[in-house]
This record gives C-alpha cells, sequence and structure tokens, in this order.
C-alpha cells in the first residue's frame, strides 16, 4: 500500500463533487443515464445531416426551455444551451443555497473539443441564398463563435461574474475542465466550481465529413449497435452530442454546509504524445496514466474501474488497450469498461460524462458494462474488461478516467469514494 498524500493535505487543498449535471443521448440527469447504462440502452440513433446525408448520432432529448427563454436559446448556441442546462442542473443537485451564493466567488470551466464551426457552417449556407451579400450575415455570429461561448452562456443565464471560459483540448477536453476547475479552487480564484464539458459536434456537417473521409465514421444496419469499441468488426466512431458540468467545492466549505459529496477528485495528470496529429502514442497515454496515480499516491492494483477512452477505430482501441495492458496486466481486481459504446463520441463531454457513468458506482456497487462486444478483438483483450453485461464489485474505492484527444493530448483524473 503506497501512503496517499492527500491525508496530509488540508480540507482547503481537497477537492469533492457536490453535484452533477448532464444531458446524454439516453439520459437528462445522473440517475437516468445510470439506469440506462445497467440496463444496456444506447443513446444512437439514425441522423441525417446537411451534405453528408444518412449517417448515425448520439442525439439528446433535453428541455432546453427548462432553463433558458427561447429568444436567449435562438441567439445562442446548441453548446451554450447544453452548457446552461448541465450547469443549473448540477446546482440543483449540490443542494446550493443558490440565491445566497456569491456569484463573484464561481467560476466556470467548460471543456470543449471545437466550437463555432456549427454557427459559421449554417450562416454560410444561409448567405448563399442571398448572393452571399454579407448583410444579411447574422449580427449575433461574434458571440456565437468566441471560443469562451458555452461557459460565457452559463455566465449570462445564472448571473455568474467570477471568472468563466472554455478549455480546448480536444477530446480530452471534459477531464481538463475537472483538473481546471480543482486547480482554481486550490489557488483560491473561487468558491465554487462547475466544471466539466460540452459537445454539440453532431450540428456540423465538418466533423463527420472528416471523419468519413479517413474512414472512421461507424456504420452498422443497427443504430443501437453502431459503437463498438473492443469488437473485432468496429469500424469507427459514432459522433454524439452531450454535456456533463459538476459542482467542485473545497472540503472543508462542502463540510460545513453538509454537502452530499459523490467523491474526491485525489489525482490528475495531462500530457502530449507530441508524436502525430491524429494517431495516438501508447507509452505517452501510459505515462498520463502513471503520473496520475502517482500524484494520487496510488499503485495501479488500487483501482477499481478504469473508464476508457476507446472510440472504436481500429488503431485506436489497439493503442489504448496496449498502454492500459502496460500499467495494469497484473492487476486482478481492476475493471474496465467503456460508454461510448452506448452514446457515441462525446467529444468535449465526453470525459465527464463517462466518468459521471461510473460515479454511482461508489453507491450501488455495479461497474457497467462496455456493450456491443459480439467478438473481441484479441488486440483488445484486457484483464478485467466487463462486456455486455454489468458485473457486481466488492465496495468500489478507486475510478480512473482515461480521457484522449487529437494532437496528442492525454488527460486522466482519479476519484476516490469519500
Amino acid at each position: 500500500m503506497i501512503a496517499t498524500p492527500r491525508q496530509n493535505l488540508p480540507d482547503s487543498q481537497r477537492i469533492v463533487i457536490t453535484g452533477i449535471g448532464l444531458t446524454a443521448p439516453n439520459g437528462n440527469d445522473w440517475k437516468e443515464f445510470r439506469e440506462s447504462l445497467l440496463n444496456g440502452r444506447s443513446g444512437v440513433s439514425d441522423y441525417e445531416i446537411r451534405y453528408v446525408g444518412k449517417t448515425l448520432a448520439g442525439i439528446c432529448d433535453f428541455d432546453v426551455k427548462r432553463y433558458q427563454s427561447k429568444k436567449d436559446a435562438r441567439r445562442g448556441t446548441r453548446a451554450g444551451s447544453v452548457g446552461v442546462y448541465s450547469a443549473n442542473e448540477a446546482v440543483k443537485h449540490s443542494g446550493l443555497d443558490w440565491e445566497n451564493v456569491d456569484k463573484s466567488r464561481v467560476g466556470i470551466y467548460v471543456g470543449v473539443t471545437e466550437h463555432g464551426n456549427v454557427e459559421t457552417e449554417n450562416e454560410i449556407y444561409e448567405l448563399k441564398g442571398f448572393d452571399y451579400d454579407t448583410q444579411f450575415w447574422s449580427h449575433h455570429h461574434n458571440p456565437r463563435t468566441v471560443a469562451n461561448n458555452p461557459a460565457g452562456e452559463v455566465a449570462l443565464n445564472m448571473g455568474i461574474t467570477g471568472p468563466h471560459y472554455t478549455i480546448g483540448a480536444a477530446c480530452a477536453a471534459g477531464n481538463a475542465g475537472l483538473i481546471q476547475g480543482a486547480q482554481m479552487l486550490r489557488l483560491d480564484e473561487c468558491d465554487v466550481a462547475l466544471a466539466g464539458g460540452v459537445s454539440e459536434s453532431i450540428h456540423t456537417f465538418g466533423i463527420f465529413a472528416s471523419f468519413k473521409s479517413q474512414g472512421a465514421l461507424a456504420s452498422h444496419a443497427d443504430p443501437t449497435k453502431a459503437s463498438r469499441p473492443f469488437d473485432k468488426q468496429r469500424n469507427g466512431i459514432v459522433v454524439a452530442e452531450g454535456g456533463c458540468l459538476y459542482v467542485l467545492e473545497r472540503l472543508g466549505d462542502a463540510k460545513r454546509r453538509g454537502a452530499t459529496i459523490y467523491g474526491e477528485l485525489v489525482g490528475y495528470a495531462i500530457n502530449t504524445d507530441a508524436t502525430d496529429f491524429v494517431l495516438p502514442n501508447p507509452e505517452r497515454q501510459a505515462e498520463c496514466v502513471q503520473l496520475a496515480l502517482r500524484r494520487a499516491g496510488l499503485a495501479a492494483e488500487q483501482i477499481d474501474i478504469v473508464s476508457t477512452h476507446a472510440t472504436g477505430t481500429g488503431l485506436g482501441d489497439i493503442q489504448e488497450c496496449s498502454a492500459l495492458r502496460s500499467v495494469f496486466g497484473d492487476c486482478t481486481k481492476t475493471y474496465v469498461n467503456n460508454a461510448k459504446s452506448f452514446i457515441g463520441h462525446a467529444m468535449g463531454a465526453a470525459g465527464a460524462l463517462e466518468l459521471a457513468g461510473n460515479l454511482a458506482a461508489f453507491d450501488d456497487g455495479v461497474c457497467h458494462a462496455t456493450i456491443n462486444v459480439d467478438e473481441l478483438d484479441p488486440e483488445c483483450d484486457l484483464p478485467g474488461l466487463v462486456l455486455n453485461e454489468p458485473r457486481e464489485i466488492e465496495k468500489p474505492k478507486y475510478v480512473l478516467n482515461n480521457s484522449f484527444g487529437m494532437l496528442g493530448i492525454n488527460s486522466v483524473v482519479i476519484i476516490e469514494r469519500f
């Protein structure tokens, strides 16, 4: 057993999760999302988008007008609406006395893969109908497409006057948002952090077209079976939208208000492959996992659940499995799963959503499965893979969440049951 450095940290430096708000293709709150994962319910369905035509996607179906006026939703963005919904749900779930919270001490840290493509594509398409006369260009374009938009829309909606910004970290962004929120709390830049990630990716044809041109866009006669990480017949990514934001607080503050604590962030790491635009580097991924473990003061065998990034691409899944094998290859009580098999790849929201899908295991003692694995690819065979059916595990204490992205960015977070 390795000594855990956090045991010597003051409560002001220990960061805990006290609220979870989300929308996913198979659930619009944490409870519904978890039930879908345990019951094998996919959120992938048929989809059609301009120029690409018929394809598949993970599509969210949340009530946009629950927290936004019709006017605000129309002038804003889909990513903004996802963020507004997730942030409000997280605050409600946290039990914070929101009316009496000092809004200048609230920070918003939202991870994104990309932003602004949807609006730019749509506006150029509409401008074509006016022979590209720019007097018909939307005057909402600039605030819609600035990089801080999703976090900024949350700030406007909730009257938050503390720091807000987005973290561009490709598909590692959900974890990166959490890490940034924790760091800002430790620096005393805020007292409450709304942190995680959002994605509006299904609304831009460019992402579908690019994956299709790479031969990396999934297809299947049954949409619910299209996203199939680790399966021998996997054939690519299912693009998804969604969002998940957490309320993070310092442990001392959470204790003082009697908050329910859903987990403590005890380790994290971000590093870079620096080897390729797209292809992952398993050695760097393994180093990122090991760095997070070292910062948490944990040995690999102490991790109960590893949530994989695996997207369903041929080489990507193999590379990650190689990295995990080098770290967890001798661990007999570490279980491995994947949430993209249910919802597709939610890009900037992926890491945050996938972590949420596993945090409930601290209470119910179940590791959700990876679905759609009809024939396991031998190169993806890992000890502890949970395939097609959930598995009960005894008193899980640690969840490790992998999230990787293009241009070689890797992120890992480790959450401990409190």
